[in-house]
């Protein structure tokens, strides 16, 4: 029987000047907004080949970025999903860092102008080491899990798209994680900005009647 073709979603382009790699296999963050992680995985469907790009918040574990698309331009695909993510931050993003591997995807004048267009410190691990993204690695790998091998087969991208919709929903929503202490991204979000509210001072004049 044949062997399926290996996918590379990833290509580094040796050209190009990379990002210094500014997590060094540290996957934490004091607050939201502080350390994104962005990964590309690929569903195969009987119309081809959906890839799917991912942006994950290092702090909550929320998926706050996502496109399908049968293309890995990076215009198309991973640019979209950061805009999204760029879309639904709340507040400055002056002290973020957007970390990736070195896939030309990633690297390309479009995408790391649109980081630089947000404030954001770009920073990249290497290509092919999981370990050095292992944050967005482990999500690749849970949705294929949950989602893409429970539901398959895959007949379009389309029908990708809108079960990834519904996956994500659910990843921030209802699903329970143990890095979290077993709570939802959303919950975790919401006592973060439940704690930085009541720790600050109330203005003067106000607080009482």
């Amino acid at each position: 029987m044949a062997r399926s073709k290996k996918v590379f979603t990833t290509t580094p382009d040796p050209a190009q000047e990379k990002p210094k790699d500014l997590v060094k296999r540290d996957f934490t963050a004091s607050a939201p907004n502080r350390l994104w992680v962005a990964d590309i995985t690929y569903v195969a469907t009987w119309a081809g080949f959906a890839y799917v790009a991912f942006v994950i918040d290092v702090f909550d574990r929320m998926i706050v970025g996502w496109n399908v698309a049968s293309t890995l331009r990076a215009e198309v695909l991973p640019l979209q999903a950061l805009n999204m993510a760029a879309f639904n931050a709340t507040g400055s993003l002056d002290e973020l860092v957007h970390h990736a591997d070195h896939g030309s995807n990633y690297l390309s004048i479009v995408y790391t102008d649109r980081i630089a267009e947000l404030g954001a410190k770009p920073s990249t691990g290497t290509v092919g080491d999981s370990f050095d993204n292992a944050v967005a690695e482990a999500v690749n790998g849970l949705y294929k899990t949950e989602l893409i091998r429970r539901k398959g087969p895959w007949r379009t991208v389309g029908q990708v798209e809108l079960a990834t919709l519904e996956y994500v929903w659910w990843w921030n929503n209802a699903r329970l994680h143990g890095e979290l202490g077993y709570r939802t991204p959303v919950e975790v979000e919401a006592a973060y900005h439940a704690e930085t509210e009541s720790a600050q001072p109330a203005l003067a004049g106000q607080g009482t009647r």
